[in-house]
């Protein structure tokens, strides 16, 4: 002999009231990662040093004049180029 005890409390925790049968059956949403919104690292060269490194990468002195709109006696500066005088 069986018994069941249904209870209207059980009843109404397995449906929201006024809501369609339907959504019991849909499978759970995923929600998609949410990117975070950490800073880059970011590092400002001064003139300098953007002079030592164009220049270790083959650049020419007239070159890194012109990429970095500096005069060509600063250039020089920047990496000890001394003009040889009379």
């Amino acid at each position: 002999m069986s018994l069941a005890i249904a209870s209207a409390l059980a009843s109404a925790s397995v449906t929201a009231p006024n809501s369609p049968s339907t959504t019991a059956l849909q499978p759970p949403v995923q929600q998609q990662a949410q990117p975070t919104n950490t800073p880059t690292d970011t590092v400002t060269l001064t003139e300098a040093q953007q002079v030592y490194n164009l220049y270790n990468q083959g650049q020419t002195v007239p070159q890194i004049s012109t990429s970095l709109s500096l005069p060509v006696s600063m250039v020089n500066n920047y990496l000890g180029i001394t003009q040889g005088g009379g």
